[in-house]
């Protein structure tokens, strides 16, 4: 039971899966919002431009009917006067039809946003399954969506018939006036028959919206053995990222002892710690740590350093003080000065004089303070 349990898909989605589902086009949508924002958005561009727009195609229409005597004779005026005509009427229909198309673009994004996926136009043999075609067919979706169709046919039958009724005799005196003034009265009957029907059509995309939201999320909730897998997928396997870390603690070890003979000193424990310094005038503003260890590493730094010849300075307060407070590559602390300055000056007198030692030297009594040195070790 504890298992099946875990297996129940109760998790919000992961950002990746969110990102996956897009991917494969598998995103929120309304068809009312978009039916609503169609019939809305036309009524208001027939109830503008209306009057403008059957004028212009009452004249193309006019023209059309107009046929001279030559032209019945050759059919091939009477075409080039078909595609004439059709270009005209395709002109005065164009700035409706570009309302209705940027409507048809732009109304996805108030839910889904714009997306293609070609995973989405690919062919999904499972779908030909009777079996999970009857388990669609009987879906809580498929009665949503049928609740939803009789839902907004009973409310548009409605409106339509009470529009109707109630503007009846606004539509029968269309004719009774002169072609301009019963145009305006079509283009303003028309735009207002349009924003009724689009407003229960609103009213089921207020309610759908929502649920298609909603029933998206629902599709795409993970058990949490999903979202460990997943992590697993993105982090990477625990003997994976180890190895790497291995990897990349071997690589800088590497480098750090590769540092070791570029260094001016090395000062140690005399067994415990070993750090190298470098300082070189013009480069570095401050002495600089190259290289640190304990135990096997600092034997490791001191037998490289005695190979290239790096003098070693014995003042174990100096080389804890420095292991701890500097990191690699970094510069030693302005309370550490006067005591790195001493043993550097006083390894380039001896230099100078041609007395420099190859086994290490101790040097006592360096200003280094207690809460840096740590005690002894």
């Amino acid at each position: 039971m504890a298992q099946d349990s875990a297996q129940e898909r109760t998790e919000k989605p992961t950002p990746k899966r969110l990102r996956e589902a897009r991917r494969k086009g598998q995103v929120a949508r309304s068809r009312e919002l978009a039916t609503a924002a169609m019939l809305l958005g036309g009524s208001a561009g027939v109830w503008v431009a209306g009057p403008y727009l059957l004028n212009g195609l009452t004249d193309t229409m006019r023209g059309a009917l107009t046929i001279e005597r030559a032209q019945l004779a050759d059919p091939g005026a009477l075409a080039a006067a078909l595609v004439g005509h059709a270009i005209q009427a395709l002109q005065h229909l164009a700035p409706f039809l570009a309302l209705m198309l940027v409507l048809a673009l732009a109304a996805p994004l108030a839910l889904g946003g714009w997306t293609f996926s070609a995973d989405a136009l690919s062919p999904k043999w499972e779908r030909l399954d009777p079996l999970k075609g009857l388990a669609r067919l009987f879906s809580a979706r498929a009665l949503m969506e049928l609740c939803k169709a009789l839902g907004k046919f009973s409310l548009v039958a409605l409106v339509a018939v009470a529009t109707l009724w109630y503007s009846v005799d606004s539509y029968l005196g269309l004719g009774l006036g002169s072609t301009e003034s019963g145009l305006r009265g079509m283009a303003r009957l028309v735009g207002g028959a349009m924003a009724l029907l689009g407003l229960p059509i609103l009213l089921l995309a207020a309610v759908d919206a929502p649920w298609q939201l909603w029933q998206h999320q629902r599709q795409l909730r993970m058990s949490q053995q999903e979202i460990r897998d997943e992590h697993k997928e993105s982090e990477g396997r625990p003997e994976v990222k180890s190895r790497i870390r291995r990897l990349q603690y071997q690589l800088a070890q590497r480098r750090m002892m590769a540092a070791v003979p570029t260094a001016d000193v090395v000062v140690t424990n005399p067994t415990h710690y070993a750090v190298a310094l470098r300082y070189q005038s013009g480069r570095d503003r401050a002495p600089v740590l190259v290289a640190k260890g304990t135990d096997l590493i600092a034997l490791k730094i001191r037998s490289i350093a005695a190979a290239h010849r790096v003098p070693t300075v014995e003042s174990p307060p100096l080389a804890r003080a420095i292991h701890r407070s500097t990191p690699l590559e970094g510069t030693v602390p302005t309370v550490l000065y006067v005591a790195v300055a001493q043993i550097l000056a006083h390894i380039y007198q001896l230099r100078a004089a041609g007395t420099l030692p190859r086994r290490p030297f101790v040097m006592a009594d360096l200003p280094v303070p207690e809460e840096l040195a740590g005690g002894p070790s």
